[in-house]
This record gives C-alpha cells, structure tokens and sequence, in this order.
C-alpha cells in the first residue's frame, strides 16, 4: 500500500453555543478520529509499502484547521485538531518511508458542502472553490513532498498568517460572517 487519503468530514454549521452537543462528539469523531483510526489501522501496510517507493498519508484538513470561524465552531475545532493530528504524525513516521501530507482547502462546493447555497457573505462566495482543485492539490503535495498546502493560496494562506498574528481582527471578521438561516 502506497497513499491513504483522509478525507472523510460532515459539516457543523453553528457555533458551540448552539449547536447539538450530540453533532459536536459526532464531528469530531468523523473529521478528527476518523484519519487516526484509519491511519493507525493501515499504518502497517503502509510501512511496507514506504519500505519499496515510499509511502503516503493525505490528510484533508481544511483551512478552518488554522483559523477560528465562530459560525462553525465545533468545525473548526475538529479540524484544528486533525491538523495537530498531521504534523505530529508526520514528526513521529519521519525517516520511515512514509510521508504525511495536510492539505487545507477553503470553501469547497460539493454534494455534502453546498458552499455557495449556504454562504451569506458574497465576498467568501468568490473563494469557493470545485474538488477538482483539492485534487490537484493532493496530487502536488504527494509529488513534490509538501508536508501542508493551502488552496487557493490566497485569499487563505493570508488568513492564516494574519490568525497566527492578529487573531482577533479574524475574530472580528468572523463574527460578521455566517451561513444563511437553516443551513445545516
């Protein structure tokens, strides 16, 4: 075995204040233990794997993992933690055949994440972005050995930085931002 791709993830549009406490246990298991459990369940045959060409792991992280965005909190926190979940992986398999690999994507248009129906705000509208992207970006992470890639690069590798530097002009950004009424 060769490459496992971590892509599963579900949706929690509200902020902790709101949402079900049953969906907060529910998203983080799905889009954090998800890709550890996976990982550590096929960590073997990817070992062998590493041992032939080299082996990899994708984890789909999603940009929210480096930023807070109040109106998907336990989102958010899921993905924070699957990124923390990446670069520790990656320190502790470093030297054995088998790379990690976190891609942050922002918004991405698709069946379970219907972005441009759910954004309120047309300026975010502008960054969604189709799968196809995130492939691409998979693929490059994969061939040019890119332990964390963003996509698009900008706007989001901006709001990166500026969260790690100014936290609470992002916080102040993302309490104007939210989903449309009923989104889910």
């Amino acid at each position: 075995m060769h490459l496992l791709v971590n892509n599963a993830g579900m949706p929690a549009r509200g902020t902790f204040l709101t949402v079900d406490s049953e969906l907060i246990e529910r998203v983080i298991a799905v889009n954090y233990l998800g890709g550890v459990w996976m990982s550590r369940a096929l960590l073997p045959g990817l070992r062998r794997g590493g041992a032939d060409r080299g082996a990899h792991i994708v984890n789909l992280v999603s940009i929210a993992g480096t930023t807070a965005f109040a109106p998907a909190g336990a989102y958010a926190a899921s993905k924070h933690a699957q990124l923390a979940f990446s670069r520790s992986l990656s320190a502790v398999l470093g030297g054995s055949g088998v790379s990690v690999h976190a891609v942050l994507p922002g918004f991405v248009e698709t069946e379970g994440f219907p972005q441009k129906g759910v954004l309120k705000s047309p300026l975010l509208g502008r960054f969604v972005i189709g799968p196809e992207r995130v492939a691409e970006a998979v693929l490059r992470a994969v061939e040019k050995g890119k332990r964390e890639i963003t996509v698009p690069w900008f706007p989001y590798r901006a709001i990166s930085i500026l969260q790690a530097i100014a936290p609470g002009v992002i916080g102040r950004f993302a309490s104007m931002s939210d989903y449309r009424t009923g989104s889910v």
